[in-house]
């Protein structure tokens, strides 16, 4: 998940007096007892004859996109094009959410990649802009942007207390982006056995033909459905632990077309991408911030993020 990286979008307290957001929160807060009674009676379903299965949890986002959040039943569309779940408002697409069924993401980072891989494949082939998973237990919602995914909502369902920040994935917040939410490693689940979940090794189709890398590894994901999109491999086969070999010389493919290769990457995705990349550096403790002999690919980051003012999205502060 480390190729997730924060924008720019409206403040949290400019979003807090939208008359379009107060609405909302007080119909979530309103909602939100009965919703938890119901999908604590969908989940007894399974009784005695085994665990909830997927459908259960579809029905219970269903209640969750209905009841407690503002959608009408004929704009959450079942089963399109192989998306478990696609939003729909004015004839056009706003989120595809691939369902697990219950409890089988919570407490597995692999499991949850894995359904992310999923939904940004079939999100990519609807050429829609924002991607969620869910076990019915939790919510986790991105947009796709820059070449990576950018936080839109971490949701735990399985709690009394009414998250107000379903709201950005409401009707009226679902179009707009969101502010930098801060979803750190630490809350989320350690990733399981690699490269593997649930007993299935990935398939070809989820690896690059020549890295042998699942999408998370790289720093540009021009299109999920298509692997030769995707450019700058710079995490090791985890999906986590930053690649110390190749970091550097995707950082240099950026800024100097390392060993005359040609990155093929959008002008305007380049600071997604550097971010993404400055975030692994930081965690191997290599930007000019934490080492004063930093390497030169290391250097020329740095100078690269405090141009185009993303350097406090690193964690790293200018005039090294």
């Amino acid at each position: 998940m480390a190729d997730w990286v924060p924008g720019d979008a409206i403040g949290d307290d400019a979003v807090r007096h939208l008359a379009s957001y107060q609405k909302c929160v007080g119909r979530i807060r309103a909602a939100w007892p009965d919703f938890a009674e119901r999908r604590h009676e969908r989940l007894q379903q399974g009784g005695l004859f085994g665990p909830p299965v997927e459908k259960i949890a579809e029905n219970i986002l269903e209640d969750l996109f209905t009841i407690v959040l503002d959608w009408p039943v004929a704009n959450v569309k079942p089963q399109v094009d192989r998306a478990d779940i696609v939003l729909t408002r004015l004839g056009l697409k706003w989120l595809v959410l691939e369902v697990k069924r219950p409890g089988s993401l919570l407490g597995h980072r692999g499991a949850i990649e894995a359904a992310l891989r999923q939904a940004r494949r079939y999100a990519a082939d609807q050429r829609v802009k924002a991607v969620a998973v869910s076990d019915a237990t939790m919510v986790y919602a991105a947009d796709v942007i820059g070449g990576g995914l950018r936080h839109r909502a971490w949701l735990t369902l399985d709690t009394d207390q009414a998250p107000d920040d379903l709201w950005w994935l409401s009707v009226h917040g679902i179009y707009r982006p969101c502010p930098n939410l801060v979803v750190e490693l630490g809350r989320l689940p350690e990733r399981d056995a690699i490269p593997s979940w649930d007993g299935h090794v990935l398939a070809a189709d989820d690896l690059h033909p020549k890295y042998k890398l699942a999408m998370q590894c790289f720093a540009y994901v021009g299109a999920a459905n298509d692997a030769h999109s995707w450019k700058l491999p710079y995490l090791l086969a985890n999906g986590i632990t930053p690649d110390a070999k190749r970091l550097p010389k995707a950082i240099q493919c950026i800024l100097s077309n390392y060993r005359g290769a040609q990155v093929d990457i959008p002008e305007a995705d380049v600071g997604d991408v550097m971010v993404r990349l400055g975030i692994a550096a930081k965690m191997l403790g290599k930007m000019p911030c934490q080492n004063r002999s930093a390497a030169n690919a290391y250097l020329e980051a740095h100078r690269l993020l405090e141009q185009l003012d993303r350097l406090s999205a690193v964690g790293c502060c200018g005039n090294e």
